[in-house]
């Protein structure tokens, strides 16, 4: 209990900044209320008007919040969303954001998550999260290969690679937490090749077996495998095409986070790659679907321009 009210306060004071007098919400439901409350009590403490909201779980990860907390979320200060289902891909925290709010999401966090994750070194994962970033930045085309088969080709010309550092202290800041990765939006159309899902896939949790993606001109046109890829089609089904789309190459650089099939940490783990589909509008992509789901890849090796930056699970920088 200790280290979750200790993770909490990292969360509020460090990495929101939380000030005295500022209006912060916090916006959970019945899957991770411990830690909504957890968060809450510590924005209290930190002297915030401080406020807890309790939504219905949303069915899938990036459907919209109620009205009522998306206008909210516009006018606090700082927000918290540690939910079921996540709310960073939605218009609500685009929205948000724009009108200068302080945001960290949380999707399906755990307490065990947040004791063990939330009072992380993240100066020090925000300087390599940042250098991840520049890379990928300055970077035409991302080759990702694994010995599983993966053989991904992605033009990322003109896109801007992101840091999720934990560190959301400016006006319009938003990122994860626990945070820790670097992640770019490919250019749509361009994905080419085969993609196998090892380690585990949002709402789906760890993998019995792989999940191979045959991607053609940007989106997963086939999905073979398991019971794990009978899933993923469920999931993908309602979206049509822009579901399938090839959204996200992300480098994870947490070196406390450990794979649990809960996305929110899997993704953030030292070693790893993970590729989403689905929605890119909030990372400088065109896809706006109310969809999107990571899947993540173990022991990677990244080429940018033909430069190795990460081979077979290890950062080279």
């Amino acid at each position: 209990m200790e280290r979750l009210i200790q993770g909490a306060r990292t969360a509020v004071r460090d990495c929101l900044g939380v000030k005295a007098g500022e209006q912060v919400v916090v916006i959970t439901d019945a899957g991770t209320k411990e830690v909504g409350v957890s968060l809450w009590e510590q924005a209290k403490e930190a002297g915030a008007e401080a406020i807890l909201v309790e939504i219905i779980p949303r069915r899938v990860h990036g459907e919209e919040p109620p009205p009522v907390v998306a206008e909210l979320m516009r006018h606090a200060d700082v927000v918290l969303a540690p939910t079921s289902k996540s709310l960073s891909h939605t218009k609500a925290r685009r929205e948000a954001n724009a009108s200068g709010t302080r945001i960290a999401t949380l999707p399906s966090i755990t307490a065990d998550i947040a004791a063990r994750t939330l009072d992380a070194d993240y100066p020090g994962i925000a300087r390599l999260s940042e250098q991840v970033a520049s890379v990928l930045s300055g970077g035409k085309r991302a080759h990702l290969t694994t010995e599983l088969g993966t053989d991904l080709i992605m033009d990322i010309e003109g896109r801007q690679g992101e840091p999720d550092t934990g560190l959301y202290t400016e006006p319009g800041a938003f990122g994860n937490l626990p945070a820790g990765e670097a992640y770019i939006a490919p250019v749509e159309g361009t994905s080419s090749g085969v993609v196998i899902i090892d380690g585990a896939i949002a709402g789906i949790g760890l993998l019995d077996e792989p999940v191979r993606l045959v991607v053609e001109k940007g989106y997963a046109v086939r999905i073979e495998g398991g019971a794990g890829a009978r899933q993923l089609e469920e999931m993908l089904a309602p979206f049509a095409l822009e579901g399938r789309n090839i959204a996200e190459l992300g480098i994870g650089t947490n070196d406390r986070a450990r794979l649990t099939g809960i996305i929110l940490e899997d993704e953030k783990v030292l070693g790893t790659a993970h590729l989403a589909l689905g929605n890119n509008a909030s990372f400088g992509g065109k896809v706006t679907v109310g969809i999107h789901l990571d899947g993540i890849l173990t022991k990677p090796t990244l080429e940018v321009d033909g430069k190795v930056i990460m081979r077979e699970g290890v950062l080279i920088l």
